[in-house]
């Protein structure tokens, strides 16, 4: 163990320098920092988002629904980047107060309605077009297994992981491993549930998919963090053959350049106001 030994001070302070890349923006409090309202297009849903894994869950879905020949589905898909704090704007903090992308406001009926963290958003939009969740039974309860499941174990791969492996100003072996092991087992959690299902709830594609697929699935591709070696992700059989099929889907094509700001050129949407706004792109 190679790892510095640190004793916890009695009281915690903040160190507006401690926090490596993203130390300019996080903060011990909440709210808004500056004065700003967000834009608003013509479509019925306003998306406010960024192309992390959380924000392509809600974009993938949007793009599915319209896929699917929704076309009360259309959105604009604005840019929120966070890397310069555009999410402490008032106009941002006032759809979610918990500062975090993606965020959505439905001027579909007379009352507009705020709807913040991704999988309310999915929830939302699939009860609102009865599409990828099932009504009742046992399907849509293991459909909302899922989806909750990822809810509760991404932040391991997220802020866990993949900060220590990635992020973090210096690298240490206890936090880097103790993850590695937490996102290998759930690896085999995804792994083990896909040998005998199509897809992760069942024999249908599900808001669930949508979820898992965006931190799992670019895992198991390679992409996220580039650390496919170092977790040998190849080794998921059945998690490799779904993620292959999900990437296939025309939707999920589209819904992975909506916000995006990084990367190729010919594989970046900075925002998304109609279908044509992909010529080019996919």
């Amino acid at each position: 163990m190679s790892d510095k030994s640190y004793t916890p001070p009695k009281i915690w302070k903040w160190d507006p320098n401690n926090g490596g890349k993203f130390a300019n923006i996080n903060r011990p409090e909440a709210g808004a920092r500056h004065e700003q309202e967000l834009p608003v297009g013509e479509h019925p849903f306003q998306l406010y988002s960024l192309a992390t894994p959380n924000g392509q869950k809600v974009t993938i879905m949007f793009e599915e629904l319209l896929e699917a020949g929704i076309q009360e589905a259309e959105y604009d898909a604005w840019l929120i980047d966070i890397q310069e704090g555009q999410q402490f704007s008032s106009g941002f903090v006032g759809v979610n107060p918990n500062s975090k992308i993606p965020a959505l406001m439905d001027f579909s009926s007379d009352v507009p309605l705020r709807i913040f963290e991704s999988g309310s958003i999915l929830i939302h939009l699939a009860e609102k077009f009865d599409a990828f969740l099932p009504k009742q039974g046992h399907d849509r309860t293991e459909t909302l297994n899922w989806l909750m499941w990822q809810m509760g174990s991404a932040p391991f791969l997220g802020g866990g992981f993949g900060h220590f492996y990635a992020y973090a100003p210096e690298k240490y072996e206890y936090p880097i491993n103790r993850y590695a092991m937490e996102v290998k087992r759930q690896l085999d959690v995804l792994d083990k549930q896909l040998e005998n299902n199509e897809y992760i709830a069942g024999a249908h594609y599900s808001i669930a998919d949508m979820a898992i697929w965006p931190w799992y699935g670019l895992l198991a591709h390679g992409s996220l963090y580039d650390a496919g070696e170092f977790l040998q992700v190849q080794d998921y059989k059945h998690l490799q053959r779904w993620t292959k099929q999900i990437l296939e889907r025309p939707a999920v094509k589209r819904g992975r350049l909506v916000n995006k700001v990084w990367g190729d050129d010919e594989k970046q949407l900075k925002e998304r106001h109609s279908s044509e706004d992909f010529k080019g792109l996919v």
